[in-house]
């Protein structure tokens, strides 16, 4: 090998590892995913939490890029989001649902992160609605439920959120 191939291919893995080390993840090292899922256009939202519950996170993105995170990382952040959910059984029979969301307010949009599903039809969606507050249209993202990692359920009783009443479906 002669000086100038070795000197190619030492620029070339070091190239490759600095594109690496600054590519960047929506979930850092000291968080754990609580729920996150891909959108059918390839983004990643994503609802993280500190180990030791000292902040919850929301991200948008890509593994490259953070387009969108709310709010600061402290331990207030627990006050920014809700949860709300409506359960009843009974299947298809009495059209039984588990409808979950979890919101947040943004300057003039409500985010609603959302799992339901739905008896009748063995219909089961995930995805993110962004509602703005002004003009009260709504923007469905639909996620790919086979990405689905976590549960939004855990909130039912962990008295880590809010519990609200509004629901959005």
């Amino acid at each position: 090998m002669t000086y100038k191939s070795f000197s190619s291919l030492i620029f070339l893995v070091l190239l490759t590892s600095t594109f690496t080390a600054f590519g960047q993840s929506l979930t850092f090292s000291n968080e754990e995913v609580i729920f996150s899922f891909q959108t059918q256009s390839g983004k990643k939202v994503t609802l993280n939490k500190d180990k030791q519950n000292n902040y919850i996170v929301y991200r948008f993105g890509t593994k490259e890029k953070i387009k969108f995170e709310f709010p600061e990382k402290s331990k207030s952040s627990w006050t920014n989001f809700k949860y709300s959910f409506y359960l009843r059984g009974g299947g298809t029979q009495n059209e039984g649902m588990d409808l979950n969301y979890i919101y947040f307010v943004n300057k003039n949009f409500k985010y609603v992160i959302y799992n339901t599903y739905f008896a009748v039809g063995n219909k089961q969606t995930v995805g993110l609605k962004i509602i703005n507050l002004k003009t009260n249209k709504t923007t469905d993202i639909k996620g790919d439920r086979k990405t689905q990692k976590g549960t939004l359920v855990n909130f039912r009783d962990n008295n880590l959120l809010e519990i609200g009443d509004e629901l959005f479906d």
